[in-house]
């Protein structure tokens, strides 16, 4: 039998997903296990589309708050090595400017993915805050195909739609975690309410369509339940 593969690979920090090949920075990628291919859709042009709605950008970070006086800013960075996502120039924004990243550093925190990062021409607290929230991506042409068939950059399942096995709707993908066993999808639920996670594996995953947006998951009936409250005395329990 076929041994799956659920964890999250260590990509090298140089330009392409999953490999170096020279200078730049690569992109997380998941795997699901090999079993099932599923594809993965081609760079298009972006016409008059946000960088969201476009094809050809891969979502490789998000400016968070100002740090400091002097124009640094925190940074979530979604590339395989998080401080990789300096080599990425010029970064294209959620706002249609480009930025460089002249050096970053890991956040106070101990998180790997959050860093602190001095962005060229940002040299007040000011220009830092104008940048929280700002998304940044490079262009899909800068990074070679997944290795494997069913292998996913961490961008692409970000905002995929998640249906159940008869096809309703039950959530979004917000987040793709690993805490250390293996890849999780977290699912912000539809209309509104608290996250849940799932492992990204076949048992609960069956179907990754990219192209088309969407999972079809196999959750528990309880997945988005909250915990109750506990008692607070020995007659209610």
């Amino acid at each position: 039998m076929k041994k799956e593969r659920f964890q999250q690979r260590s990509t090298s920090p140089l330009p392409p997903v999953g490999r170096g090949r020279g200078g730049g920075a690569s992109a997380k990628k998941s795997e699901r296990g090999a079993d099932t291919p599923t594809s993965i859709s081609s760079p298009q042009g972006g016409g008059g589309l946000s960088p969201s709605q476009r094809n050809d950008l891969v979502l490789v970070g998000e400016f968070g708050r100002a740090h400091g006086l002097k124009g640094e800013v925190r940074l979530k960075s979604h590339t395989g090595d998080p401080q990789a996502i300096a080599a990425y120039r010029p970064l294209t924004a959620s706002n249609g400017k480009t930025f460089s990243l002249k050096n970053v550093r890991p956040a106070p925190g101990g998180a790997p993915d959050l860093l602190i990062a001095v962005v060229d021409g940002v040299t007040t607290r000011e220009g830092a805050e104008a940048l929280n929230r700002v998304e940044l991506y490079v262009a899909r042409e800068k990074l070679p195909p997944p290795d494997e068939e069913d292998e996913f950059l961490l961008a692409d399942l970000i905002g995929l739609s998640v249906q159940d096995e008869a096809g309703e709707i039950i959530g979004t993908v917000v987040d793709v975690p690993n805490y250390g066993g293996g890849d999780l999808l977290e699912i912000a639920p539809v209309p509104s309410g608290p996250t849940a996670f799932l492992p990204f594996n076949k048992a609960f995953m069956p179907s990754v369509d990219v192209t088309g947006k969407r999972i079809i998951a196999a959750p528990p009936d309880d997945l988005f339940e909250q915990a109750k409250p506990a008692p607070e005395s020995g007659n209610e329990a």
